[in-house]
């Protein structure tokens, strides 16, 4: 197969986060062609993860990523270089990629597995089902865009929702109201100026303000806002959990949404190394075997215009896939 026809095959199918039904279609078709016990394993709503496997040979090594992926749909193109469009390095070009190695592999007797999940990018849904009723295999390989560097470490994620009330008046007579954007903007002050924890491995932990929201209209003193906050965590959330709820007490209410787990990760001897920034679905896949995180493509081109992953980079993963899974395999 080649993965560069494969991977814009698959760029050319729209995938958004709940719509990964084609691309899982066409995934499975593929598979099967190369002549894989296929499965398609229900997730919710019509959804499902595409599992892939050698007839009578557990895996003892599996192969996975996501074939969801961020709005908007963008179709694919290339030049000599490089390979354009939504999902080429994040993560479709790495679908393209594991799917060769495993095909290289297999020729050589090594019993592999490929998992492809739906719902990476909002919340892991497919890892968190695919947990339940895992192959038992030794090793998990998660692609995602490494630039073909193996991530010692990956940050996790704590979502939080922080929500002010007030109390509506005419905005002629803001004494007779009580403005919940101000006390909301003077919470995101005290949060902003709020010292994070840091990792002398790993950097800092990070955060983002992503969303504000509120108010009824420009003569309306607001009675509700809302702020929504994504923190890069480098270690344990409880410490910064507590602070942030001692932050805004008096002024707001602080719920966590969402926690994806910091993860110290496997490397192998040879390999230059990188921190992942970003979450994967490998905190919820921890009973796939022993985690690591590696894949062609640069997160800093993923969920953008121009997103795009190399050609060489494609093939060298290939080539890296191959050799980690023999040395794991060992």
């Amino acid at each position: 197969m080649d993965p560069v026809r494969l991977t814009r095959r698959l760029v050319d199918i729209e995938s958004i986060s709940g719509n990964e039904g084609a691309v899982g279609a066409a995934l499975y078709d593929e598979l099967y062609r190369l002549d894989y016990t296929v499965h398609k394993l229900p997730v919710a709503h019509g959804r499902f993860n595409v599992q892939a496997t050698l007839e009578n040979k557990p895996p003892e090594i599996v192969f996975s990523t996501h074939i969801d992926t961020v709005p908007p749909f963008i179709p694919s193109s290339e030049d000599s270089e490089n390979i354009y469009g939504r999902g080429s390095c994040d993560a479709k070009g790495i679908v393209a990629a594991q799917i060769a190695a495993c095909e290289r592999l297999r020729r050589e007797g090594a019993a592999v597995g490929m998992l492809f999940l739906v719902g990476e990018e909002r919340d892991s849904l497919g890892a968190r089902v695919a947990n339940q009723t895992p192959l038992h295999s030794r090793f998990l390989i998660n692609g995602e865009p490494t630039e073909n560097k193996i991530a010692m470490a990956s940050k996790g994620a704590l979502r939080v929702e922080v929500t002010a009330h007030g109390r509506m008046a005419h905005s002629a007579y803001p004494e007779l109201g009580e403005s919940a954007i101000e006390k909301l903007l003077d919470v995101l002050q005290q949060l902003r100026t709020m010292k994070l924890p840091e990792n002398p491995e790993v950097g800092p932990t990070t955060m983002n303000i992503g969303i504000i929201e509120g108010g009824r209209a420009p003569n309306v003193i607001p009675d509700y806002a809302r702020a929504q906050l994504l923190y890069r965590l480098v270690g344990p959330s409880e410490p910064l959990r507590q602070e942030i709820t001692s932050a805004v007490a008096g002024l707001a209410e602080a719920e966590f949404i969402l926690e994806i787990p910091f993860c110290k990760l496997r490397t192998v001897a040879g390999i230059d190394t990188m921190v992942a920034s970003f979450t994967t679905d490998i905190p919820a896949l921890s009973a796939w075997g022993e985690p690591v995180l590696l894949g062609p493509g640069s997160i800093h081109v993923a969920h953008t215009e121009r997103e795009y992953i190399s050609k060489q980079q494609l093939h060298e993963a290939i080539d890296l896939y191959c050799d980690i899974a023999r040395r794991l395999l060992q």
